[in-house]
């Protein structure tokens, strides 16, 4: 009988994990935030650092984009810029031929 108790909270555990984990990642608009090609990136971020995102994300899709004054000059641009480009990688389409679907 315990073992069958012990199993039976596993799987619970196990299934309520995965209920909670599989949430969207959605923000919902009154919480506010920066969204940029549809991903949410968080709160409380400098202009620059927004900038930068946007700039990274543009180039992960596919089309280059970087302020090299700003890359080289200002820490939030430069982290922002990385962030943008990590997250919307997913977001780049290409063709059978390997070519850029805009």
């Amino acid at each position: 009988m315990i073992k069958s108790s012990k199993t039976s909270l596993l799987l619970l555990s196990g299934t309520l994990f995965l209920f909670l984990g599989c949430g969207s990642s959605k923000v919902p608009e009154s919480q506010g935030g920066f969204t940029h090609s549809g991903i949410y990136f968080g709160k409380n971020f400098s202009p620059n650092y927004e900038q930068g995102i946007a700039d990274g994300c543009t180039n992960s899709k596919g089309k280059y984009k970087k302020s090299h004054r700003l890359f080289n000059i200002n820490n939030d641009y430069n982290k922002g810029w990385f962030l943008g480009r990590k997250r919307c990688r997913n977001l780049l389409k290409l063709d059978e031929n390997g070519d850029l679907i805009l």
